[in-house]
């Protein structure tokens, strides 16, 4: 009867620094390390969508950052670029339809639908207007501004 005692605990022990090294050597989940951004919009899901230029801008109410890109980006707005922001609340189904996860995301978009630029996060007024200044005429900005 010792045996059979003996026998059975040594059993459970194996299991158990078995189950425990399987445990281990399971490796961790991948770790996500980015976003997408479209590559193509419908232009008619935007502000004036006849404009040869859009930039959208993708934000969040709860979002700090989120203001400051919109603010920069809505002074854009003119007879050639169309700026349209797109908040999550309000405008839930645009965020589904162009997978939007990561807020701010900003896109430049031609008269066709193409996103010729894209932002994730933060920018500044710069980045943001050398970069629709290039879209709109390639060569324009000066080395370092692209």
């Amino acid at each position: 009867m010792d045996r059979l005692v003996t026998a059975v605990a040594l059993a459970a022990v194996v299991l158990l620094v078995a189950w425990w090294a399987q445990r281990r050597a399971r490796p961790d989940a991948p770790v996500r390390t980015g976003y997408s951004v479209p590559q193509q919009v419908d232009r008619r899901d935007f502000h004036r969508p006849e404009a040869p230029w859009l930039v959208a801008v993708f934000t969040s109410g709860t979002c700090n950052s989120c203001a400051g890109v919109w603010d920069r980006a809505r002074l854009l707005e003119s007879n050639a670029v169309a700026v349209h922001e797109v908040e999550v609340v309000a405008d839930r189904e645009l965020h589904d339809r162009y997978g939007i996860e990561a807020v701010p995301t900003t896109v430049i978009v031609d008269s066709e639908g193409v996103v010729q630029r894209s932002f994730l996060g933060p920018l500044t007024a710069t980045d943001l207007w050398a970069a629709v200044a290039e879209a709109r005429e390639p060569g324009s900005t000066p080395g370092g501004c692209e």
